[in-house]
């Protein structure tokens, strides 16, 4: 499967990625599906960090994205980011997600990252395996930390080390 650099061509579909993954699950952990204008929003200021949006495209769309940004926006925290990878509904379970997520070592390596985190709904046991299977480790789980659909959802942070543990900046 292709995977390319997301263009502003791709914002429509990339949108209702998003808008679906909103409104049917706890993968991310707003209630209103996001706008054109707040993804495209997003969009510029990825690019304008430097950091990649990648889509899967078979050539008659996106199937799905992974990017990632900053971890938090602290400076000691600027060798660690986090990703996001969303699959459109009819191409889940083919082996996109870890596709995607694997072409943003890299580019994150390139950039000097040390350590890349995933932020997992803890309910997700298949984005755990897939995660594991990627070389990331369960660091934390935090218990009730998100509200959705009328419920308390706990989040597993997992990480992986783009480089060497340890290694000098």
């Amino acid at each position: 499967m292709p995977i390319r650099p997301a263009t502003e061509a791709d914002l429509p579909e990339i949108t209702a990625i998003f808008a679906e993954v909103v409104a049917t699950s706890t993968a991310i952990y707003v209630d209103e599906p996001f706008t054109a204008e707040d993804r495209a929003a997003w969009f510029a200021a990825r690019r304008a960090a430097g950091y990649p949006v990648l889509v899967a495209d078979d050539g008659n769309g996106v199937l799905g994205l992974a990017s990632f940004g900053d971890f938090r926006a602290f400076p000691g925290y600027r060798h660690t980011v986090e990703h996001s990878v969303h699959i459109r509904a009819d191409q889940r379970g083919r082996g996109l997600g870890p596709t995607l997520v694997s072409a943003l070592f890299d580019p994150a390596r390139a950039l000097g990252k040390h350590v890349m985190i995933a932020a997992v709904d803890a309910a997700n046991a298949g984005s755990i395996r897939m995660h594991e299977r990627l070389g990331f480790q369960r660091g934390a789980l935090l218990r009730e930390v998100g509200w959705k659909f009328g419920r308390w959802l706990d989040v597993e942070f997992m990480q992986k080390f783009l480089d060497t543990p340890g290694a000098p900046r």
